[in-house]
């Protein structure tokens, strides 16, 4: 596997930022299911809850929608920042970001796991983390740039997918990439909403495993010493 990814860094790169949607779909679950309705990967969201919320009677969270958004951005400001001159490929820095994404989801699932039912504070200071660590990925994800691949939202994947169909405008399009996305992303949230059964910190623990796992299989593929295909190709 690892030679096939040598060979084919962009398709080495699709795969591991399909592989984060994936677990960007269990992260989701587990803050809007079970930190009180809060995506922590998906702004857009958090923002139109926020925004409902802020209207009153609705029994829409503020508070958590709050956090996970100083969080977000947090994160993505530090990722850009560590990233700035950075090579437009897989570089170690790359690693070290998705690698303390995996490390972070992974302490935020500590104190979830332990505590039998986390007051407030705990739930907010885990939406935080999670937030920051979603952003962090995001930014080193839109560094990385996969075509239509986020990891975090897809709401331009379905754009593209409908628009460049047959019913659309036509003339074709990288159609198994957008459909990966659209699927892996539902696909995390359905595994999330079932561990979430087990308990809240078991969809976390995968998230952090997937993340590491990518960081890991990114670092030792060495897609940035290859020449790089073009993503259409894919």
């Amino acid at each position: 596997m690892l030679d096939r990814m040598r060979r084919n860094p962009s398709s080495a790169h699709l795969g591991l930022m399909l592989a984060l949607t994936f677990s960007t779909g269990i992260i989701d679950a587990v803050g809007y299911l079970g930190l009180d309705r809060v995506f922590t990967g998906n702004m857009t969201g958090n923002v139109v809850i926020l925004g409902m919320g802020l209207a009153g009677d609705t029994g829409l969270p503020i508070v958590g929608p709050l956090f996970a958004l100083a969080g977000f951005m947090g994160g993505a400001a530090a990722g850009g920042r560590a990233l700035r001159g950075a090579a437009d490929a897989w570089t170690a820095r790359h690693t070290v970001l998705f690698a303390i994404v995996g490390v972070v989801i992974a302490l935020a699932a500590v104190p979830a796991s332990v505590v039998e039912q986390p007051g407030e504070a705990l739930q907010y200071a885990i939406t935080f983390a999670l937030g920051a660590a979603m952003g962090c990925q995001a930014a080193a994800a839109r560094h990385v740039a996969v075509k239509d691949v986020t990891t975090v939202v897809v709401t331009s994947t379905i754009t593209g997918l409908a628009s460049d169909s047959v019913l659309g405008k036509g003339g074709g399009q990288p159609w198994k990439r957008r459909a990966g996305a659209i699927v892996l992303i539902g696909a995390g949230a359905l595994t999330g909403a079932l561990l979430l059964e087990l308990h809240i910190g078991a969809g976390m623990a995968l998230s952090a495993v997937i993340t590491i796992v990518v960081a890991w299989l990114g670092h030792v593929s060495h897609p940035s010493r290859l020449a790089r295909l073009p993503y259409d190709q894919v």
